[in-house]
């Protein structure tokens, strides 16, 4: 009764946190000599399983870019897949953690330097914190709000971490800069610099709950197939394990997880996924030699039609091959 009543309500990876936690703390309290044994040791824990996210194809993410007219999602939509960006990472970046200078992008060599995230967060907790972990927060909208903006240090710190940027993408921050250049002029004394890369016209910053409006219309009017906003990491991470045959080490220097394990747990069904395919023609090779080439010419024209598909697409094409460079 007692697990079925939380189960409920927290599903097993809470559950495994709030155990993980109290057990650090149980065994901090048997080594002080407070307690005797740590009652949570032996704990029955439920069993934890990953789900296949739903995430968009190479495919519907060409048509998506193609579709798009909002000048701020399509460059958002750009880095969250190319640099396997969280939300908040790509919230905060500010211009001094971007090199595009034109050296860097004619050498490949254009990059972001990720080491803090936008959030949102409640003041009394960031009072508890004394400031701690906090970079830069903004001034509130509302006197009277509950909660603050701010620029903080990242999840973990494997989070920190330098990504380089395919050249399309680097092109469209230079772009970006451009407009915001126009901005400042055309508001004068009105915009407020906070040196962000995704602001408003005049400035301040944008939060999430924007972006991701913007993109379940995009979803929403261009019949697309609904994804979170959040599931082009996903996609992106998907899409470099198979550019670089499954080297989850290099992966995760762009993803920033705190492990590779973790990189393993979640995606380890795609790289399982290509050796059934590798198995199946083995198998299939060694029963039947003659008819295998068949299959594999079959799969290699498919294979081919959809790279063709893609690569006339120029952006998305140099997008593709940029990442292949970099991993």
């Amino acid at each position: 009764k007692y697990v079925k009543a939380r189960t409920e309500y927290l599903t097993p990876h809470t559950i495994r946190e709030v155990h993980k936690t109290l057990r650090n703390a149980f065994n901090q309290a048997v080594k002080w000599e407070l307690m005797t044994r740590n009652p949570v040791e032996h704990a029955t824990l439920p069993k934890e399983e990953h789900k296949t996210r739903d995430i968009w194809t190479a495919e519907v993410l060409q048509k998506a870019l193609e579709a798009c007219d909002d000048d701020i999602l399509h460059l958002a939509i750009n880095l969250a897949f190319s640099c396997s960006l969280r939300m908040g990472e790509l919230l905060g970046i500010t211009w001094d953690c971007i090199d595009i200078s034109p050296t860097s992008i004619e050498l490949g060599q254009a990059s972001i330097f990720v080491e803090k995230e936008l959030q949102r967060v409640n003041r009394e907790a960031m009072a508890d914190l004394d400031g701690k972990d906090i970079m830069f927060k903004f001034p509130p909208t509302f006197a009277s709000t509950h909660t603050a903006l701010v620029l903080k240090t990242p999840k973990t710190k494997t989070s920190v971490r330098k990504v380089f940027l395919p050249k399309t993408v680097a092109e469209m921050l230079v772009q970006r800069k451009a407009d915001i250049e126009e901005l400042k002029d055309l508001f004068g004394d009105e915009f407020v610099d906070f040196n962000l890369v995704f602001c408003s016209s005049n400035g301040k910053p944008i939060e999430g709950q924007v972006i991701n409006r913007a993109f379940n219309k995009l979803i929403e009017e261009k019949g697309l197939p609904k994804v979170v906003f959040h599931s082009l990491r996903h996609s992106s991470i998907t899409y470099k394990l198979k550019l670089n045959g499954g080297d989850m080490k290099s992966v995760q220097g762009d993803s920033g997880h705190a492990q590779v394990k973790m990189v393993a747990d979640v995606y380890s069904h795609i790289i399982d996924d290509d050796r059934r395919k590798i198995g199946s023609c083995v198998l299939l090779r060694q029963a039947t030699p003659e008819p295998i080439q068949a299959v594999a010419t079959e799969s290699s024209a498919d294979d081919k039609e959809l790279l063709l598909k893609l690569l006339q697409n120029p952006e998305m094409a140099a997008l593709l091959k940029s990442l292949a460079k970099t991993l």
